[in-house]
């Protein structure tokens, strides 16, 4: 049988074949190319469709919908910009403000404004979106803990993680909300200092 053939409806029915799950993952990829570029405004099946190169009865065969596909395509979204923001901690001198800091222009890249408009939507419809909102802390806290200093006992690392999402989070809202680069560069400049303190009392 055709592997592209709309004969059921989920992703999760071609779960058992590797070559079903490959082509759901192609699938996934180039319609969260196409939502980092054009946003979520106005996304349909048909639109996600044209990206991805198929039909809608196709993303209806791996996908349980548009609310799905979204989702999944945002989910996407946020672990690419969860392994950019590491990658670029991992460049950062070995100070933990330094690799918060050097985090930053990850987090407020080309792709922002998509995640942004996604925790809106969350927050707009939770009925419908809220996995959207409730998954950002559920990755974003483990990235944060995984580059504190490692000889930090686990509540420790958990405490001032939650801290510093919390604080870029605040500093996010701002860049979006007013575009206060030099506020936000005095707020970072509290946050380093807060973050050195904590790391000298080792």
């Amino acid at each position: 049988m055709d592997e592209d053939a709309p004969e059921k409806v989920g992703y999760r029915r071609s779960a058992g074949s590797a070559r079903g799950e490959a082509r759901r993952r192609e699938l996934l990829e180039r319609v969260t190319d196409e939502v980092g570029a054009n946003g979520l405004v106005d996304f349909s099946l048909r639109r996600a469709a044209r990206a991805a190169g198929t039909t809608h009865k196709v993303l209806l065969y791996y996908f349980d919908g548009p609310e799905d596909l979204l989702t999944q395509a945002v989910l996407q979204l946020r672990e690419r910009r969860i392994d950019r923001s590491l990658a670029a901690a991992d460049l950062a001198d070995s100070t933990l403000a330094g690799r918060v800091r050097a985090m930053w222009p990850v987090l407020v890249g080309d792709e922002s404004w998509v995640l942004d408009q996604a925790i809106g939507l969350a927050m707009y419809d939770s009925a419908r979106y809220a996995e959207l909102a409730r998954t950002a802390s559920v990755r974003y806290l483990p990235a944060l803990i995984s580059i504190c200093p490692p000889d930090w006992p686990d509540e420790r690392k958990h405490q001032v993680s939650e801290f510093i999402l919390a604080v870029l989070r605040g500093f996010l809202i701002e860049w979006r909300t007013s575009g206060d680069g030099p506020g936000i560069e005095s707020g970072f400049a509290a946050l380093s200092r807060a973050l050195d303190h904590e790391e000298a009392r080792t």
